[in-house]
């Protein structure tokens, strides 16, 4: 094993009066850590955690919380790969212990990799199905092009069948490390129990090497982050393709390369974003393809940065006349960003409902505990609300203008038309 100074977990924790308590193990590695000729690896990886370790077999990993009222999950993104629970506060021993089983003693049969290969080739012709889902890894393949962020994340049948326990377990070792990876929990019991319960379970199936540092909310890491960026995106000129598809709507997105995780401008841009098309109703998207002109019944704009880019969407669904249309409105809501700085009235109207929707998703003690391990990954700290609002309030008109000018000018814009 390494020296403890090269094995330091991170930890967060926040406590709650709440008797469900949540945790969650996220690692620095997802589908762009990937050899290209085992696309598919992490998420494939994801799916076998669940299979077999060194003392369970796959039914006692699953009837482990199941049998106490709680649940075991995981996820995989471009970026990370998380495992987490939800159980009573009083099972949260048997949790965070099982979450250390599973990262560091799982052992990947042949036998139960080969059934689940086949599920997860199900997975990708079920996904394919859906034109809405697929539609935007299909985007996200076209945009990155040349960069590993064009991989897709449940992989190609091609690809996985190359995959074997061998490669999965050199994967597992490569990244699930304690220094590549972080530990967060919201709960009713005390901080100093939760790291004495990590503490004690990382130590019994990693070892005795294994170091442990305390974030609290709103102080940095003494160690940088974990999402460094490592490769460099080539340029390429917007695309505007059509693929035909048997569904009876037209499906589209219109987007482009955004800002990085660690640029300065990213919460303006997010800011910007739930303006033109966040959650709720009033949003301008809405207010001009669905409510104004009856033309979609959905219509979103998502901003996703990564450690070395990022991507702006805006995706709709309408009748297939209406493709054109809708296109043109979209143009100008972009345009009035660009050219027309928001009022004082608009900006501090559209400054209170991120507020209120950031406020009201730290409500959410699942979405916190996830949040929190995000933000260790990325950021190497944990901002606190009251960190995060001021930044809110700081941002100007002409701050959001100068960003509406970088990123959504309509010649920056690509399409992708499935019709």
């Amino acid at each position: 094993m390494e020296s403890t100074k090269n094995n330091i977990l991170r930890i967060a924790f926040k406590q709650t009066s709440s008797p469900v308590a949540y945790c969650a193990l996220s690692a620095k590695c997802g589908t762009r850590d990937e050899d290209p000729a085992y696309n598919g690896l992490a998420h494939f990886t994801e799916h076998m955690f669940f299979k077999g370790t060194l003392k369970r077999k796959a039914s006692s990993i699953n009837n482990a919380l199941e049998r106490v009222g709680g649940e075991l999950n995981a996820y995989t993104t471009k970026e990370e790969t998380v495992l987490h629970t939800t159980v009573l506060g009083e099972d949260l021993p048997k949790a965070i212990d099982l979450l250390m089983e599973l990262a560091f003693t799982s052992t990947f049969p042949q036998k139960e990799l080969e059934k689940e290969r086949d599920v997860i080739i199900e997975e990708i012709v079920s996904y394919k199905d859906i034109p809405a889902d697929c539609i935007y890894e299909h985007f996200e393949q076209l945009l990155f092009e040349g960069h590993p962020l064009q991989m897709q994340i449940l992989g190609e049948k091609k690809t996985l069948k190359k995959i074997n326990s061998q490669i999965m377990q050199e994967y597992n070792r490569r990244f699930f490390t304690p220094s590549n990876m972080v530990f967060t929990a919201v709960g009713a019991t005390s901080k100093r129990k939760v790291v004495e319960l990590v503490k004690k379970s990382a130590a019994k199936y990693y070892g005795e090497s294994i170091g442990l540092e305390i974030i609290e909310e709103g102080m940095p890491s003494n160690r940088p982050s974990l999402l460094n960026p490592d490769s460099t995106l080539p340029d390429a000129p917007p695309f505007h393709k059509v693929a035909g598809k048997k569904s009876h709507q037209g499906h589209c997105i219109v987007g482009c390369r955004a800002y990085s995780t660690y640029t300065g401008k990213r919460i303006q841009l997010s800011l910007l974003t739930n303006i033109l098309g966040g959650p709720a109703s009033g949003s301008r998207l809405n207010m001009s393809l669905r409510e104004k002109h009856g033309l979609v019944y959905n219509v979103e704009a998502v901003y996703t940065p990564y450690s070395d880019t990022g991507i702006f969407s805006i995706y709709f669904g309408c009748d297939k006349e209406d493709i054109d249309k809708c296109l043109g409105l979209i143009k100008k809501e972009l345009d009035k960003l660009v050219e027309t700085p928001l009022s004082p009235a608009a900006l501090k109207a559209a400054k209170k409902q991120l507020i209120g929707q950031l406020s009201i998703a730290q409500d959410n003690a699942e979405a916190q505990c996830l949040s929190m391990g995000k933000s260790l990954l990325v950021y190497g700290k944990i901002s606190s609300f009251e960190q995060m609002r001021q930044k809110i309030e700081s941002i100007t008109a002409q701050e959001l203008q100068e960003v509406a000018r970088e990123i959504l000018s309509w010649d920056r814009m690509s399409t992708l038309i499935y019709n």
